[in-house]
C-alpha cells in the first residue's frame, strides 16, 4: 500500500509503528516550532517577491503561518509522531488550514536548510536572553564587593591559607572570570547570525531565491557561503556548549566555596533560607542544595558538549540523520545555564558575610608570613634568606602553639636585629591587605579603582543588550 507519508512518493509501505517512534524527534523539536513559522514566513515572502509563486499565493501561505502562529501561541497547536518533526507537523498543520497550496511553501527548500536555520535562530534568541543573565550576575557581585573593600579573609592556596586578602577582591576574581564568559558568548552571536536558508539539501537550488532576501528578513548578518557547510554545520552549537561549559565550570567552582564557607567548620557566610534546604531527619541542617545543585549540573552541559563532538567526529558530508541528536543538548544546556545564573545571581545578592569570622582566621593563622619576609627584605636581608628565617620562625611558634603576633619584641630582635616596633603594623592583616597595591592586586584602592572600571564596562553591556 502507499504510505501518507509527506516524502512518501518512493515508498510502498509505511514504517512500524517503533521505528517512527525511534526516528521522531517531535518531543523535543518542537521547541523550535516559532522559529519554523519565522523562517517559513521570509522564506514564502521570498518567493512570492522573486515569483517563484504567485505573489496571491504567497499570500494565502502568509495569512496561513500567521494562524498557526497564533495557535501556537494560545497553546492550541497539537503535534503527532506520525508526522516525525516540526517542520512536517507545521507543513500538515498548514495544509489542513488552507489546502495544497500549503505544498507550495517548500518550493526551494529542504529540511535540511530549514532545520538549520531554525536552530540558528534559536540559539541567536537564547543567547540574547542569557548574555543579560550573565550581566545582571556581574553587577551583584559589583554590588556586593562595593559593600566589602575593606573586609579581610584568608587567600588561599592548596585550600590552605596563603595570605590576606580582602573580600571584595575575591568577589571581582569571578566578576573577571563571568566578563570572560560573557565575551565568548557574544563572538558565539557571531557565528550564530549566520543565515544557512537556501542552501536546500546540500547543493543549492535551480529556482532563482534572493537568499540576501531572507537573511534581511530575519535579521541575519551574513549567509553562509557554501551550501555543503550551511546545512552540514553545527559549529555554533559547539560553541555555545564549549563556552557554557566554562561558564558552568565557574559557577561550580563558586559554588564549591559556598557549601564550604556557609559550613560550620568554615562559616564564613550564610545563605539565605530561600536558597537552602532542611533535613528529613535532622533538624538543626540546613543545607545549601541549590549551590550543590548548579555543581552537579555542570556536569550535565560537559555532557551535552561532549556528545556532539562525538556525533559530528565522523560525519560525512553534508547532512546525515545523526544531526538529529544535535537538539536535545542545545536545549537541555540552555535552560540549565538560564536557570544557573539565576539562581547563582539571587544567592548572591541574599548571602550574609560573617565579617568578624573572616577577619578572626586571618589573625588566627599564620598568613601573615609573608609579610614577615617582606619586612625583612625591605630593611635589606636578601629575600631567600628572610623566606628561610620566617619560615623557623612559624615552626618554633606552632610548636610553642603561638601566632606570629604573639611574639615580644625581644623574641623578634633575636630571630633577626633588623627587627624593630614596627614588625606588628606590617603584620596586622588590614596593613597587609592595603599595601598590596600593585595593579590587579588586593589593596582596598586597587580594588576601588577595579570596582569602578568593572562599573563602566557593564554599563557598556547593558548597552550592548538594548
Amino acid at each position: 500500500m502507499a504510505t501518507t507519508k509527506l516524502w512518501g512518493g518512493r515508498f510502498t509501505a509505511e514504517p512500524s509503528e517503533y521505528v517512527q517512534r525511534f526516528g521522531a524527534s517531535i518531543e523535543f523539536d518542537q521547541l523550535l516550532a516559532e522559529e519554523d513559522i519565522q523562517g517559513s514566513l521570509a522564506h514564502v515572502q521570498m518567493l512570492g517577491e522573486q515569483g517563484i509563486i504567485a505573489v496571491s499565493e504567497a499570500k494565502q501561505i502568509e495569512a496561513g503561518l500567521k494562524q498557526l502562529q497564533q495557535q501556537l501561541e494560545a497553546g492550541k497547536l497539537h503535534f503527532s509522531i506520525a508526522n516525525e518533526d516540526i517542520h512536517l507537523n507545521l507543513e500538515k498543520a498548514l495544509t489542513d488550514l488552507i489546502g495544497p497550496v500549503a505544498g507550495k511553501l517548500h518550493t526551494a527548500r529542504s529540511r535540511n536548510d530549514q532545520v538549520a536555520l531554525d536552530m540558528h535562530l534559536y540559539l541567536r534568541n537564547r543567547l540574547h536572553e542569557i548574555l543579560p543573565l550573565i550581566v545582571a550576575l556581574q553587577k551583584t557581585l559589583v554590588a556586593k564587593a562595593e559593600s566589602h573593600v575593606t573586609t579581610v579573609m584568608p587567600g588561599y592556596t592548596h585550600l590552605q591559607h596563603a595570605q590576606p586578602i580582602s573580600y571584595a577582591h575575591y568577589l571581582l576574581a569571578y566578576e573577571n572570570m563571568f566578563q570572560r564568559d560573557y565575551e565568548r558568548l557574544t563572538f558565539n552571536l557571531k557565528h550564530t547570525d549566520i543565515s544557512p536558508l537556501g542552501a536546500a539539501a546540500l547543493a543549492g537550488t535551480t529556482f532563482p531565491i534572493d537568499r540576501e532576501r531572507t537573511a534581511e528578513l530575519l535579521d541575519f548578518s551574513a549567509v553562509y557561503h557554501n551550501s555543503l557547510d550551511a546545512v552540514s554545520d553545527r559549529d555554533f552549537i559547539l560553541e555555545f556548549l564549549s563556552n557554557t561549559a566554562i561558564l558552568m565550570m565557574h559557577l561550580s567552582r563558586m559554588c564549591e566555596e559556598l557549601v564550604l564557607w556557609s559550613s560550620q567548620e568554615f562559616s564564613y557566610i550564610e545563605l539565605s533560607d530561600t536558597y537552602a534546604t532542611g533535613s528529613s531527619i535532622m533538624p538543626q541542617k540546613k543545607n545549601p542544595d541549590m549551590a550543590e545543585l548548579i555543581r552537579g549540573k555542570t556536569g550535565r552541559i560537559y555532557g551535552d558538549l561532549f556528545g556532539l563532538l562525538t556525533v559530528m567526529k565522523g560525519l560525512p558530508l553534508a547532512y546525515n540523520k545523526d544531526l538529529q541528536e544535535d537538539k536535545e543538548g542545545m536545549f537541555d544546556a540552555v535552560n540549565t545555564v538560564i536557570m544557573s545564573l539565576k539562581v547563582m545571581q539571587g544567592m548572591v545578592d541574599t548571602l550574609q558575610v560573617k565579617t568578624d569570622r573572616m577577619k578572626h582566621a586571618t589573625v588566627h593563622d599564620f598568613s601573615n608570613a609573608t609579610e614577615l619576609a617582606d619586612y625583612l627584605a625591605k630593611k635589606g636581608l636578601p629575600f631567600r634568606q628572610a623566606h628561610e628565617i620566617v619560615g623557623e620562625t612559624v615552626l618554633k611558634c606552632i610548636k610553642a602553639g603561638k601566632f606570629l603576633k604573639d611574639l615580644t619584641l625581644e623574641e623578634y630582635q633575636k630571630i633577626s636585629p633588623l627587627i624593630e616596633a614596627d614588625v606588628y603594623t606590617a603584620l596586622d592583616p588590614m596593613t597587609a591587605v592595603a599595601n598590596r597595591d600593585s595593579l590587579g592586586g588586593t589593596g582596598f584602592d586597587e580594588i576601588k579603582k577595579e570596582l569602578e572600571r568593572a562599573k563602566v564596562q557593564l554599563s557598556n553591556h547593558s548597552t550592548d543588550e538594548e
